[in-house]
């Protein structure tokens, strides 16, 4: 199962709407094919597995990180390949949350006579797909916060110089979490401070990249301007915009290419649990928010973060006028904080990394 967690993840920020999944085939202690999804439309885990295990299939033991599907989408079901390939037993992560799965993959399985056992490392698989996870049984992405700060809590100095903060390999880091993230959202003025890029550059030294980010700024009175690079890098910008703004603001972001939505907004913002419902219509599972403060804190102030990656960086930049990562209102006690559940830390040469889930 190990190995097909690993190949799961490989399959990460490239198949979504799609679960990621890995699928393991042995015959007699041996490993006689293996795979993970493919994009959209293609082959899923078990069926990739599958014909790289050939006659060898027959007979043989599955470990798959999800459940079978058993309906028809644009694949036909992967429990049919297995029952058809004679498969004998198979060992399944965790039960889809699909309801057109939702254990009646498994009854198919057990109901043709294969040998079925659930639930190993089960939480290692939920993780992976977490998004998919919360995207199936509510239809809402699946939102990260990420920030990187001083040791004393700023994300800029009081000038406004913030690059950088964190160091090399902590930016590399936030690549790979963009690789496996369907889109990457930021409010107006780190579009104004910093003309970022918002793409995946972690396969730019040879590497392919197949699917980019769709990159989200949010921007309620139409001030990002026509020339910033995010409307000039592969994949697509999708500018948020309030209800009310000029036609021609609008109009002069469609000429770009760029994709257009208004949505109501009070006192300057906008509403983002309304944005999150339409990201989510366009298939959206996942979003990684990389500011500003006043956008993450709007979105903790209404509780829409499921979990937070924070970079903290061994410098101290003080000043009172220095930003620091989450703004908004925030709690009014102690006992009113967002408090952070399954705690990881890890170290990036040097600075450190902490990331964890929103409790309940």
């Amino acid at each position: 199962m190990e190995q097909a967690l690993s190949l799961a993840r490989l399959a990460l920020g490239q198949v979504s709407p799609n679960p990621a999944v890995g699928a393991v085939v042995v015959k007699d202690g041996e490993i006689v094919g293996q795979g993970y999804t493919q994009p959209p439309g293609s082959a899923h885990a078990e069926v990739v597995a599958l014909e790289q295990a050939g006659n060898a299939a027959r007979g043989s033991v599955m470990y798959v990180t999800l459940e079978p599907c058993c309906h028809h989408g644009r694949t036909p079901p992967c429990t049919r390949a297995i029952i058809d390939a004679g498969v004998a037993e198979v060992h399944v992560a965790m039960i889809d949350p699909d309801p057109r799965v939702s254990g009646k993959g498994e009854e198919e399985l057990r109901q043709h006579g294969i040998s079925t056992f659930v639930g190993e490392r089960e939480e290692e698989a939920k993780e992976i797909n977490e998004a998919y996870i919360k995207y199936t049984t509510t239809g809402m992405p699946f939102v990260t916060a990420k920030f990187a700060m001083s040791l004393d809590g700023k994300i800029a100095t009081r000038s406004g110089d913030s690059k950088w903060i964190s160091n090399q390999e902590s930016r590399r880091y936030v690549h790979s979490l963009r690789h496996i993230t369907d889109a990457v959202m930021v409010g107006v003025n780190t579009v104004l401070t910093d003309d970022p890029q918002l793409t995946c550059r972690c396969g730019e030294r040879g590497g392919v990249i197949r699917k980019q980010p769709l990159r989200v700024i949010v921007d309620t009175s139409g001030r990002t301007p026509v020339t910033a690079q995010v409307f000039n890098e592969p994949g697509r910008a999708f500018l948020v915009l309030g209800e009310g703004v000029k036609p021609e603001i609008a109009e002069g972001y469609k000429s770009i290419n760029a994709d257009v939505v208004e949505l109501p907004s009070d006192e300057g913002l906008i509403d983002l649990e309304q944005l999150l419902k339409v990201l989510g219509q366009r298939k959206i599972t996942s979003v990684l928010v990389e500011g500003g403060g006043t956008l993450l804190g709007y979105m903790f102030d209404h509780k829409l973060i499921d979990k937070v990656i924070a970079f903290v960086a061994p410098l101290i930049i003080g000043g009172s006028e220095a930003e620091t990562p989450v703004g908004g209102r925030g709690a009014e006690r102690i006992v009113d904080s967002v408090h952070l559940e399954r705690i990881t830390a890890m170290e990036c040469n040097g600075d450190v990394m902490v990331s964890g889930y929103i409790g309940g």
